[in-house]
């Protein structure tokens, strides 16, 4: 998914109760066609926030670049 977006992409991190931003990463995350199907969480209530925890992971193992800014962080594949 962000290897074929061109740019940033806004990380848009919400609880499962919030609608995602459209184009971050966590609409991506909640929508039919990502590899998982959907919603990647499997218990209501702990759903929710990919967007915030997933990022700093892909950045650690060295695939995408993360903006720690205190709001509107974007991400990047490498």
């Amino acid at each position: 998914m962000l290897q074929s977006h061109p740019d940033w992409m806004l990380l848009g991190s919400a609880d499962e109760q919030n609608p995602a931003a459209p184009d971050t990463v966590e609409a991506w995350a909640r929508a039919p066609s990502n590899p998982v199907g959907g919603w990647y969480g499997l218990k209501k209530g702990l759903r929710g926030r990919f967007g915030m925890y997933v990022p700093p992971v892909l950045e650690a193992l060295g695939w995408a670049e993360v903006e720690h800014n205190p709001k509107n962080n974007r991400m990047r594949a490498r």
